[in-house]
Parts: structure tokens; sequence; C-alpha cells
């Protein structure tokens, strides 16, 4: 199917037994018995092969049969088998899940099944969730865009000539048509909230430490990476957090607990309507970020704008780590990742960021510095406020080929900077941030918004999100001139 071939937007919900159910619905149903298990899974595959022709949002192919590649590698720690016990999910193909291969979105791996499942894929797979494949990416989660210079770009549901965000696209891209109701998602400047804001979902970024952490992010000199999941409903990743939490919980932080509701307190929220690169805001988002703060006055809280709390060298010094990484990839990568590493095979990003770094790499140490104090001057701004409102992006989604990797470096770089504005200072910071939907734009698209909170609050973030959900009209993929899917698209 070329793209001229596609129809404007489409979906999968139907009248099927999973309908419009969330993880949580689906698995309340299996428990009382009104569906099976394999009766869900079946549906579930039946919605891929509808779906993937249109938006790619699988590496692996769909199976006829899945049976969980983890099983006996998740010990549960709690009687029952789990909170989201048998839901279908997909996990993000930067992420080792046993007998399933892992090529991290790049054509410099040649696709080998996994010999063990990840420490953070346990922890997901341990609260029941079934993994029926594995999710696009772009190549090393490095882009704001999933279209893998070697691949098929991953599309929006909501506008198929347009971008899922990324890095966690394909697993967005799933939720929002409607073929899974979760999805593995992880971070590392943006990449749950990025997606989760292009498709119209729900994508909380924990705080640094709040979930098991995979070796590759322990390594990192600043661990800039969590895992998470993009979901369709606030409910939904509250009970995640729930579940993950039984499975490990970090004594350092006050545990997030099951979050059910909004709270009834009044909080003191910052606003920011500008990022710190000096890029303004564009108008649609800035309305979606203004007409949000409105409504959380009306719920009781109090909105005070605030200056970015860090450093004005953050941006560059974000762009300086986001090279240094791209640099081990290129210097390392057969030993950090694959021993059949082809580094002749990376994609335009990857190999412009390693040669930017590599003409700075002597302001590394300074760099570290500053990252590293991130944390303690957010913290110390936070003192004075629950939380802070700020967009999620600079500007809304663009259409596919406008991030594409194989632009020349210096307009990609200064496209991403403009775009990925806001969500990096979470991830320097180690702060919690969650992406909510709040109205659909032009081109039938998404507009998001971010509430950042206070290291070891997503209980407070989660309460918020609630709260809005509750209160505001959230675009609904099934109500605005979207197709669905009748058969298999050709």
């Amino acid at each position: 199917m070329t793209a001229q071939q596609f129809p404007p937007s489409m979906h999968t919900f139907c009248d099927d037994l999973l309908g419009k159910h969330d993880a949580t619905g689906l698995a309340a149903l299996i428990r009382r018995g009104e569906v099976s298990a394999d009766e869900v899974l079946q549906a579930t595959l039946a919605r891929a092969r509808k779906a993937e022709p249109c938006i790619h949002g699988l590496v692996t192919p769909i199976p006829d049969d899945v049976r969980d590649p983890g099983a006996g590698e998740t010990p549960v720690p709690q009687a029952d088998p789990g909170i989201f016990s048998v839901v279908p999910t997909v996990v993000k193909d930067n992420t080792d899940v046993k007998r399933f291969p892992t090529t991290h979105g790049t054509a410099a791996i040649r696709p080998q099944p996994a010999a063990h499942t990840s420490p953070f894929a346990r922890q997901l797979l341990a609260q029941g969730l079934v993994c029926i494949g594995k999710s696009t990416l772009p190549e090393f989660g490095f882009n704001a865009t999933t279209e893998p210079a070697h691949d098929t770009p991953t599309r929006n549901p909501w506008n198929l000539k347009y971008s899922t965000g990324a890095s966690s696209g394909g697993s967005a891209a799933l939720v929002a048509a409607g073929v899974v109701s979760i999805a593995h998602a992880n971070d590392g400047g943006g990449s749950i909230r990025i997606p989760a804001a292009c498709c119209g979902l729900v994508g909380l970024k924990p705080t640094r430490g709040r979930l098991v952490d995979n070796d590759a992010a322990k390594s990192l000199p600043i661990n800039i990476v969590t895992d998470g999941v993009v979901t369709r409903s606030v409910r939904d990743t509250a009970n995640f957090y729930y579940g993950a939490e039984r499975y490990f919980r970090n004594p350092k932080m006050p545990p997030v607990g099951r979050v059910e509701g909004p709270s009834t307190g009044s909080l003191k929220i910052g606003l920011v309507m500008d990022s710190i690169n000096g890029h303004p805001t564009d108008a649609t988002t800035r309305e979606a970020v203004e007409s949000t703060a409105r409504v959380l006055e009306k719920l009781g809280h109090t909105i005070v704008p605030m200056d970015v709390p860090v450093a004005s060298s953050f941006p560059d010094d974000f762009a300086r780590y986001w090279g240094m990484l791209a640099f081990g990839v290129r210097a390392n990568g057969k030993r950090l990742i694959h021993p059949g590493f082809d580094k002749t095979r990376l994609d335009g990003l990857t190999l412009g960021l390693d040669k930017a770094f590599r003409k700075q790499f002597y302001k590394l140490p300074a760099t570290l510095w500053r990252l590293y104090r991130s944390y303690h001057d957010y913290a110390e701004a936070m003192v004075a406020y629950d939380a802070v409102l700020t967009p999620v992006l600079g500007h809304t989604t663009p259409e596919i080929g406008y991030l594409a990797p194989e632009l020349e470096f210096d307009t990609l770089f200064d496209r991403l900077t403009r775009y990925v504005s806001f969500t990096p200072l979470a991830n320097a910071t180690g702060a919690p941030a969650i992406s909510l939907p709040a109205t659909l734009g032009r081109h039938n698209l998404p507009v998001s918004i971010q509430l950042m909170g206070r290291h070891g609050e997503e209980r407070t973030l989660l309460e918020l999100a609630f709260a809005l959900e509750d209160t505001m009209e959230w675009p609904d993929i099934t109500l605005n001139q979207c197709q669905p899917m009748a058969g298999s698209a050709s």
C-alpha cells in the first residue's frame, strides 16, 4: 500500500469482544470469566492484522498464536497472577524479551532471538501481561519520529500522513489504533511523553529509580532513561505503577500506592509556556496549555507563572550528552550492543550526533557536572510548587518526513531542538512527568500538555491526571472522522 492509498486516518475499534475496553477493563472481564484469555488474544491479533498495513507499529511478524515468552522467568511476588492478567501487550524493540529479536531500530544489527528477558521486561510481564511482539522505534531511540531509515515509517492512526512521535512510536500507534490497550515505552529525552502526546495517550515518565532499571540504563554516567507504559486511560497507568510497585518498590522514595481518582486538595502549580532554548511555543500548543490551566484553576488549584528551573546552559548540555550516546554506540557497538554490529549501516542522525560530539568532547566533564547539578536545581525550585504545567512539545505534530534521518544533519538537528524543547528536563533531573491529551487540533491530531512533579511524587501527577480526565473532553479517535478498518487493508 502506498502513501497515496492510505485512508486519512484509521482505528480498529469495533463491536468485537475487545470493544473500547482499557487494560483494566479487559483484565476484569477475563477474571470474571466473561471472556477467555484466548479469545482476547485472538481478537488482538485480528486487530493487529487490520492495522499493520497502515500504521506499521510492529517489527516482528504477527503470530498465529503466542505464549508469554518470559514464562518461568518472571516470578510474581504476590498471590494473584498480576493486575493485568492475561492482557496482550507489546514490548519496545530496544528491550529484550526471551525468544524475540531485539534490533534497537537499526540496520546495524542482525536480528537474533534474545536469550533472556531483561530486568524491566520481567517487571512488566510480572503484572500478567502477554507480549505478542516488539514495537517499532527510530535508530537507538535518538530521533523524535519513528521513521527508521531502513524501514517503513510508523504512521499516526489519527492522521496517517503524520508522525507518531518517538522513540516509543510503535507502541503509541498500536495503543491509539486499538490493537492493544497498554504497551511498553521508555524515555531518555521524552520518548514516552512525545509519542503519547502525538497519539492522544497517557504517558508517565516516572522518577529515576522508581522502576527496575535495565543494564544499559545503569551504565550511563547520568541515567536519563526510564521505562514505563503508554495507555488510553489514567487508571491503566495508575494500575501499572501499583502493580509494578508490588514487584519492586524503591525504599528511597515514597510509595505511589493505588491511585483511583483525584485528590481534594488545592495545589500550587507552576506554569511554563516557553522553553529555555529560546524557541517560542506555537499558538495551538500554547492555547492547549492555557485552557488546561483554566481548568485546573476551576478545580481549585493556584496557577503561578514560573521560570524554567534549570541553568541556561541546559539545552547545549543535553544536546552534548545526546551526542555522547551516539558516540558510544558508534565506537563501542560491537562490545556494548551486539558482536555483529556494523557501524557502516548507521543512519544520518546517529552519525551526525557522533560527529558533533567529537568536536566538543573536551567539554564533557563540565557538561556532566552541570547535568548532575540539574537534579538539585530542580528539587530546590520545586520546594515552592506541587507541580508544573508545560507543553510537551514546542509545536504540533509534524508530517512524516519532516524529521527523517536522511535529512541534512544541521537542518534535522535544528528542527529537533525546536520540537523537543520541554521533555529533556525531566530526564536529566530525574523528575516524574506525564503527558496528557488536551484537545484536538488541526489535521485531526491530538494536542497534549505535560505536568511535572517533585521527585517521587507520581501520585500527585496521577491525581491531577484523573481530575483532568474527569473534567475535560479528551480527544476520542472513534469520534473524529477516523475510519474503522472493516477488514485487512491490502
